[in-house]
């Protein structure tokens, strides 16, 4: 009786934290859509009003005549995508080639590329961009694509699922004369779609998000991404908090909606990648 009232008891420490958590977590995004919908003197009054007395649904309607938002949305959808596919094609190879292929030095090798992770990102953002600069790609999407095709965190995850895989599947596969690249292609990946589509998600969020690139080498409206462009409607005066908010809000849904439908995936690869190899 002791035993399970003490259970009880842990049971219902435990969800009092994770509803803490969720209710901290959702406040902002909650306030987000709140703003969105109120008046510049509603937004900006102190104390501040929780909820707006009249909504005004104009803000989501006044950002597309403000701002090129649709220009936005394509310029993100297409890097987006982009690097998603580049990564899962780059890391998923380099992956493959660390876990299943002996070659001389290839610990030696994966440590020096694990180290990247070690390095902040604006440590390299100037010579990055004096590359662009000499590339002649400043002002284009290509600047944005190129760079993020593949990364050390993808091939380090990926690694993890192909070294979980039984390596049976692949001596069969060698014994009916299979080489490399078919058993990477045809068995191992196939195998391997949490971890794929976990990368895919965590890529597509990087990406979807990614504000310092982009307003590093691009400063041109036609070829600003969400992240960037939304920055521009903050000056130096004055802001106009619910555009703000309102364009934050149609920033944010593609990507609520992919994790909606893809989060047991989710769930799952991440889980998986951190209890093997």
């Amino acid at each position: 009786m002791t035993m399970n009232r003490s259970k009880f008891q842990v049971k219902w420490f435990i969800h009092l934290l994770l509803a803490i958590g969720a209710f901290i977590m959702v406040v902002p995004f909650a306030w987000m859509i709140l703003t969105s919908l109120k008046s510049i003197g509603e937004a900006t009054q102190v104390p501040p009003a929780i909820f707006p007395r009249s909504y005004h649904w104009e803000n989501y309607v006044n950002i597309f005549g403000t701002l090129p938002f649709m220009s936005f949305y394509w310029n993100t959808i297409v890097t987006t995508i982009a690097k998603t596919a580049g990564q899962l094609l780059f890391c998923s190879l380099a992956a493959y080639a660390f876990a299943r292929i002996e070659f001389p030095g290839k610990n030696v090798l994966f440590i020096v590329l694990l180290s990247v992770l070690m390095v902040p990102q604006q440590t390299y953002q100037i010579p990055l961009y004096l590359i662009m600069v000499k590339m002649n790609w400043l002002n284009t999407l290509t600047a944005l694509i190129v760079p993020g095709l593949t990364s050390a965190f993808g091939t380090f995850l990926l690694r993890q699922f192909f070294m979980s895989l039984p390596k049976d599947v692949e001596e069969s596969a060698k014994i009916d004369g299979c080489n490399h690249f078919v058993i990477y292609y045809r068995i191992l990946l196939p195998l391997a779609k949490p971890g794929l589509v976990s990368l895919a998600i965590l890529t597509a969020l990087w990406s979807w998000n990614d504000f310092l690139w982009p307003i590093i080498v691009n400063n041109s409206p036609d070829k600003m991404t969400l992240s960037a462009g939304l920055a521009s409607l903050q000056g130096q005066y004055e802001t106009d908090y619910p555009m703000l908010m309102a364009g934050s809000v149609l920033a944010t849904a593609p990507m609520l909606i992919l994790f909606i439908f893809l989060q047991r995936n989710f769930i799952e690869g991440i889980a998986l990648s951190g209890t093997k190899g």
